[in-house]
């Protein structure tokens, strides 16, 4: 054979067997360590470091079809989009250049990598219904590819069926349960364990009440008699006094604190008796921090006039604080979350609304949605701290707030979906004639409780919360004896509801009206 013949099929062979062979000697960088997500393959970068060579002669190749780069500077950059499922061969190469360049080896880099991008599979389980937010729930499920499940800020790892499940400290509301993947893939479902709260047959007191040995006994024996399970019991009442020894520092500061009672003691006696504890809060008409804010500076923590004074209404020049506020919000959230801790086993916002009122007349500093808006923003901000600290939420809303919410910015169903009860206070003296087309509310309070809360339970179906509301034991009007309070408790178990509380100014109720038990 002669030499030529023999030179041109080693030249051949060379070329075959380098073009068999993986390049090397070009660093790569941005190859991912574990399989490519979704989010990952959305801003992955495999970036060939040319230096010594002319990137522009740097060719790519992705399962061995041409693509293209990037050069920035010495580097070559190639960005992976829209990849299937699967892995995945990237080839950079240098060919080598010259008379007698087929005897050079090629210079590049080469790489697998693994797409996914397929989340894993997730179901659950509806938790059982909790009684409080004192009691551990365990949400469990099951899932498809996932590595880990978290709720909460607690992770597991599925077992090898796919099956897990996860133990809280207290019932989640609209909370996220994750899976993620091993590529990072995440799925996410939203669950509520609903909390059934126990039948609720309570009355109110305020602070003083409770610190006079004649009211607070007389409440007392309502309950030794079987009449009533709850006791409500003021935290922050309308003139802003915070019944007990409050170490809310701004509380403090404002001059808020009373320590009329003993918050301690007084849930400890009434726990001692079986009965239940929701503290009362006076959200935003609160003339003490009113007045103390203005005078120190914080006007904007007032409720104003379009001039930029106090706004005034029947309830004094600066009744109401400016629910629009984060240093009002995170105030009434702190005293909750106090009482909370300190054993109450429910809070109940009072006044959780704006002034009532013409509203071209009012200025909200700082305001960036509407009154009714706003509201819900503060129940949702404070529900979750409630809950953590071991009670249920509720808020009490006017009665009218069923078919007239911006009246007084209460959107019922809104606000349903932030809290555990709803309690509408729906005293017959109240209403207007003709409402609900009742001719005379005050001297039909069995009709008028009834029309009236079948409306608010159409407008709460499906929140989750709770219908408990207000009835009336007091006379405005029309003298309220026996007859007239059990006709508003009739009532509201003909509506196919169980709980209510009463409320009494004097603080003084018709025990005969309520069925011992």
């Amino acid at each position: 054979m002669a030499v030529g013949a023999v030179l041109a099929i080693l030249i051949s062979s060379m070329i075959i067997n380098a073009g068999r062979a993986q390049p090397s000697g070009l660093p790569l960088h941005g190859l991912p360590q574990h399989l490519v997500s979704t989010t990952a393959l959305a801003t992955l970068e495999l970036r060939v470091d040319a230096r010594g060579h002319d990137p522009h002669t740097v060719r790519l190749t992705l399962d061995g079809t041409p693509v293209d780069g990037e050069v920035d500077g010495d580097t070559v950059v190639y960005r992976p989009r829209g990849l299937r499922d699967g892995t995945h061969a990237f080839l950079a190469v240098i060919q080598p250049g010259g008379p007698l360049g087929f005897f050079r080896k090629a210079v590049g880099a080469s790489a697998t990598f693994t797409v996914d991008t397929e989340p894993p599979k997730l179901d659950l389980e509806q938790p059982r219904t909790a009684t409080s937010y004192q009691e551990a729930v365990t949400v469990r499920g099951n899932t498809i590819d996932a590595e880990q499940v978290s709720l909460g800020g607690q992770s597991v790892r599925p077992d090898s069926s796919g099956r897990f499940e996860i133990t809280v400290p207290r019932a989640p509301v609209g909370a996220d349960v994750v899976a993620v993947d091993a590529a990072g893939n995440v799925t996410t479902r939203i669950v509520s364990a609903g909390v059934d709260l126990p039948r609720t047959k309570a009355v109110h007191m305020t602070a003083y009440a409770w610190a006079y040995d004649p009211m607070r006994e007389a409440v007392l024996a309502l309950a030794r008699q079987g009449r009533i399970n709850t006791v409500e019991l003021d935290i922050k009442d309308e003139d802003g006094i915070v019944g007990y020894d409050s170490q809310v520092v701004l509380a403090r500061e404002s001059g808020a604190v009373g320590a009329i009672y003993d918050a301690g003691e007084a849930i400890r006696r009434l726990h001692d008796l079986g009965l239940k504890v929701v503290g009362r809060i006076v959200a935003f008409r609160d003339p003490t921090m009113g007045a103390w804010a203005w005078r120190t500076g914080r006007q904007d923590w007032v409720t104003q006039n379009p001039s930029g004074q106090p706004y005034s209404s029947g309830y004094g020049p600066i009744a109401f604080t400016n629910f629009a506020h984060p240093e009002i919000r995170e105030y009434n959230i702190a005293l909750a979350v106090e009482a909370a801790r300190l054993g109450f086993d429910g809070i109940m916002y009072d006044y959780v609304r704006r002034p009532d009122g013409d509203l071209s007349g009012m200025r909200f500093p700082g305001l960036t949605d509407t009154p009714s808006a706003s509201i819900v923003e503060f129940l949702r901000q404070s529900r979750d701290p409630v809950h953590d600290a071991g009670a249920h939420l509720g808020a009490a809303v006017f009665g009218i707030a069923a078919t007239r919410p911006d009246q007084i910015a209460q959107d019922i169903p809104a606000m349903a979906r932030n809290v555990d009860v709803v309690a509408p206070m729906l005293y017959p003296s109240h209403w207007h004639s003709g409402e609900y087309g009742v001719p005379n509310p005050n001297a039909q309070p069995y009709d008028i409780i009834i029309r009236s809360l079948q409306d608010f339970r159409a407008r709460t179906e499906g929140t989750g919360s709770q219908i408990m509301p207000w009835l009336q034991d007091f006379s405005l009007g029309v003298p309220y004896n026996d007859a007239e309070v059990r006709a508003q408790v009739d009532a509201t178990h003909a509506a196919g509801l169980d709980s209510f509380f009463l409320w009494s100014p004097t603080v003084k109720y018709h025990g005969g009206a309520i069925n011992p038990e």
